[in-house]
């Protein structure tokens, strides 16, 4: 018995021996791999770009109807009259007091010769008043003389005063006639004058056969047609436009109606895509109540394309000036309002930005940056404030050189 227990004993021992054996050298026998060094993190490469000068264009795009900016009507200023001829086409440039049509002349010319004739006769009655005239002086003058010899002779005795008192009534009698023939003079030359102030409005009558333009210009519609009467009622003769002068009447938003001003420069688009240059020349003092717009008016460069009554467009430049600018792919947009991301000393900082005109791929920076700040070209939202990166700058093939870059609104 005392044999069988120390022999469990020592087998307890060997099996104990095992066991811390296994614990030890465990690891090394399942085959386990030493713990893997981890790599260092890298910074994101970003492409930046330095915030530069150039110039800005500001403008307001408008858009209206072609008109002439002086229309003149012209029409007959006598009526009744048959049209027959006409000399100028639509399209025609005219000069000044150029002839556009003419009427039938037949009836003034007779009543001019009417007149005619009753200033001969008015001439022969002045003339026949004059010789009356002449006459009564002289009988007048022969009744004096004698009617002072018979008062001498009454003196002397040889004369009666009956004599004296028949020689002084053909005194009187001689200087009514004298009178007479001067007022008949007179009755010949008023109507002589009323015979001449008949014919020169019979010679403006005639003048008003030849229908003429009061101002040089584009005849743009005619009414007219040979051999049909004419009437100072109804549709003008003639539309023409005032020197060619061709304007765009447009209408503007009222919020920038304040920005456009009389002398701004304007680019207009007409329908056939052809631009001219103009210039602002009236803007209105009233808005319209339903529509909230108010009327432009521009003056057109000379063109051949511009015809009244077509659409245009114009972009009317409000503002120029150097101011900085940035990507327009740099900004972003938050309840914040607008920011840029630059790079400062290895990592991204974040600038609330107020902005300007933003087109072109560029926007203006009116606050919050400065020249020259690495302005991350395209941040997106992959970048936050305080990021780590490696700025890049961009090319020299798809930087915006500075001072070159024009940016509109």
């Amino acid at each position: 018995m005392k044999k069988s227990h120390g022999f469990m004993i020592a087998g307890l021992l060997v099996v104990g021996v095992g066991f811390a054996g296994w614990q030890v050298a465990g690891p090394k026998a399942a085959g386990a791999k030493a713990p893997v060094a981890q790599p260092e993190l890298r910074a994101a490469a970003v492409t930046v770009t330095p915030a530069v000068r150039g110039p800005v264009v500001e403008t307001a795009m408008v858009t209206g109807t072609l008109v002439a900016r002086s229309e003149v009507l012209v029409g007959p200023e006598i009526e009744g009259l048959r049209i027959v001829e006409l000399l100028a086409e639509e399209g025609d440039w005219v000069e000044k007091g150029a002839v556009l049509m003419r009427l039938s002349r037949e009836t003034i010319d007779a009543q001019i010769a009417q007149s005619d004739a009753e200033l001969a006769r008015s001439d022969a009655a002045i003339a026949q008043a004059r010789s009356q005239i002449s006459q009564a002086e002289a009988s007048a003058s022969y009744a004096e003389a004698d009617l002072a010899r018979s008062q001498t002779l009454l003196k002397t005795g040889a004369s009666t005063q009956a004599i004296v008192d028949q020689k002084q009534s053909s005194v009187r009698v001689t200087r009514a006639q004298v009178q007479a023939a001067i007022d008949f003079e007179r009755a010949a030359q008023a109507q002589r004058k009323s015979v001449e102030a008949q014919r020169r409005e019979l010679q403006v009558r005639l003048s008003r056969t030849q229908v003429r333009t009061p101002e040089a210009g584009i005849v743009a519609r005619r009414n007219a047609r040979l051999g049909a009467v004419a009437l100072s009622i109804g549709e003008p003769m003639f539309r023409v436009i005032a020197n060619g002068e061709i304007e765009l009447e447009a209408e503007a938003p009222e919020a920038r109606l304040g920005a456009i001003k009389p002398g701004q420069s304007a680019q207009i688009i007409l329908a056939d895509s052809e631009r001219t240059s103009g210039v602002v020349r009236l803007v209105s003092p009233e808005v319209d109540r339903t529509t909230r717009l108010g009327r432009v008016r521009i003056s057109l460069a000379k063109s051949q394309s511009a015809r009244i009554g077509s659409f245009a467009r114009a972009e009317i430049e409000i503002r120029r000036s150097q101011s900085l600018l940035a990507p327009a792919s740099a900004v972003n947009y938050s309840s914040d309002g607008a920011n840029v991301l630059i790079a400062e000393g290895g990592a991204v900082r974040k600038l609330n930005v107020v902005l300007g005109v933003v087109d072109n791929g560029h926007a203006e920076i009116r606050e919050g940056l400065k020249e020259g700040d690495n302005v991350i070209v395209r941040a997106g939202a992959f970048l936050r404030d305080g990021d780590a990166i490696a700025p890049v700058q961009q090319s020299k093939q798809t930087e915006a050189p500075a001072g070159k870059a024009e940016t509109r609104r």
